[in-house]
């Protein structure tokens, strides 16, 4: 370890808890450490721009997207140290005094641009986009990037789900697949990407998600039987609840459920076995007793590639866990915080970049739109390092239309971005319509468009397509 580690000291469980209910110490040690060091030099003050991306697109996914906006902006509100955070950091030789000051006293008062959530991304989309102090923006750089790598994993992987899954429902029902929050926010992620709602309460009262659930084998496996698991469900819940039939002999299990529903039996929910075969025969079996509205869910380590083998069966709706709140085997988006412009010493901005072997930047800060052909088909995704001119697309014949990406979330230290969740669902379905047919393939390819970053145009001419 360097001589900026510091050995901090050890609260019971309960204090460590309790004590801080802002979100400031949701962040990397070395946030502070360049604060302090910042804070000497002069450069704390400095006007700085960072913006957060993706170089890549992971698993070769052909889009990702936008999701985690409201809890960022939600979590910038709450960045706050409390006494007992400033204790703690001081104690432990995190912090000096002049940065326990900085801390305490914390409010960001710069300006944040986005990509209005639930649109979609592409190699070196400026996603975010922090202006602000030096200071103030850089400690927001853990904050950020834990949330939208999280949640735009998880909504990168549900829209490829809802898609697969065509005009049938998905539940989100994760919970129990990952860490108790992030059930949470993996939660809200679905619902925007349009998932129907969830299992988790939580995610409903926070955020508004719809929620559903019924019961579990245990329910069946309590009672004496099966039919008086049935019976006592049917009882509580009314016909239009939703029983599990593959606790033991599926095909009497069915049979049970209609004899005890009658024909208005909701739906029935089957969780294992080869679910073309089984969901063929209860469907041939509903039908022959008449129940022929009963509807059949589908749950058990569904991805968006086993939805698609289902896409021929009879299935109503599907319930997806482990796969969906882990990114379906990417569980991060791979955005990236970077600083790409500071202040000169006349206070104009100039660009800065860094030329890591693998990791190199593009300096200036970024401007972006989504060029459109003339039937508002996406063609490419236009990036550029000054405002883009009144003319951008019109000018070239390739690009007879665009769409501001960029959106203010934050001015002057305010937070002017919020939005319902029925904004950013409608983005989503909005951008998912606008993207090539090609885009909504499920197996690894390029970008659906490319990504073509440059100096603003009207100046320097053409840009050229190429990665960050």
């Amino acid at each position: 370890m360097g001589s900026e580690s510091a050995e901090l000291p050890e609260l019971p469980e309960s204090a460590r808890c309790a004590e801080s209910s802002g979100t400031g110490l949701l962040t990397d040690h070395y946030e502070f450490t360049m604060v302090r060091a910042a804070l000497r030099s002069g450069a704390a003050s400095r006007r700085a721009v960072f913006e957060m991306f993706a170089r890549q697109l992971p698993g070769r996914r052909r889009y990702g997207v936008v999701a985690g906006t409201g809890r960022f902006l939600h979590a910038l509100q709450a960045y706050r140290f409390s006494p007992a955070d400033i204790e703690y950091l001081s104690r432990g030789g995190v912090i000096d005094e002049a940065t326990a000051a900085f801390l305490g006293s914390y409010r960001f008062t710069g300006n944040i641009w986005g990509y209005g959530e639930g649109d979609c991304y592409f190699p070196g989309s400026p996603i975010l986009v922090v202006d602000g102090p030096f200071a103030e923006a850089v400690v927001l750089e853990t904050l950020a990037l834990s949330i939208f790598n999280h949640d735009c994993a998880v909504a990168s992987a549900g829209s490829r789900m809802v898609v697969a899954a065509g005009q049938r429902p998905i539940i989100e029902m994760g919970s129990r697949r990952t860490h108790e929050f992030a059930a949470v926010a993996a939660a809200r992620a679905a619902y925007l990407a349009g998932f129907a709602g969830t299992s988790n309460l939580q995610a409903g009262l926070n955020y508004g998600v719809p929620t559903t659930g019924t019961s579990a084998h245990a329910f069946t496996l309590v009672h004496d039987n099966e039919r008086q698991a049935f019976a006592v469900q049917l009882e509580a819940l009314g016909t239009g609840t939703t029983l599990l039939v593959d606790t033991y002999d599926v095909a009497e299990a069915v049979r049970a459920a209609v004899r005890l529903a009658g024909r208005e039996l909701g739906a029935v929910r089957i969780d294992s076995g080869d679910f073309v075969e089984v969901t063929q025969a209860v469907r041939a079996q509903l039908d022959s007793l008449g129940a022929t509205r009963t509807r059949i869910i589908v749950t058990g380590d569904l991805d968006e590639f086993s939805i698609a083998r289902l896409a021929s069966c009879p299935v109503d709706g599907f319930g997806v866990g482990t796969a969906l709140v882990t990114g379906s085997g990417v569980p991060t988006a791979a955005l990236v915080y970077k600083l790409v412009a500071r202040a000169g010493p006349g206070g104009e901005l100039s660009p800065v970049a860094k030329h890591s072997v693998g990791k190199p930047t593009i300096g200036g800060r970024k401007w972006a739109v989504r060029a459109l052909d003339d039937q508002g088909r996406a063609t490419a995704e236009v990036v550029t390092t000054g405002p883009p001119d009144g003319d951008l697309t019109e000018r070239d014949g390739r690009w007879p239309r665009r769409r501001e990406l960029l959106r203010p979330l934050v001015t002057g230290g305010e937070i002017v971005g919020d939005e319902p969740m029925a904004a950013a669902r409608q983005r989503h379905r909005h951008a998912i319509g606008e993207l090539p047919p090609g885009a909504v393939r499920l197996s690894a390819g390029d970008p659906a468009i490319p990504t073509i970053i440059g100096p603003e145009r009207k100046r320097t001419g053409e840009p050229t397509t190429t990665g960050r």
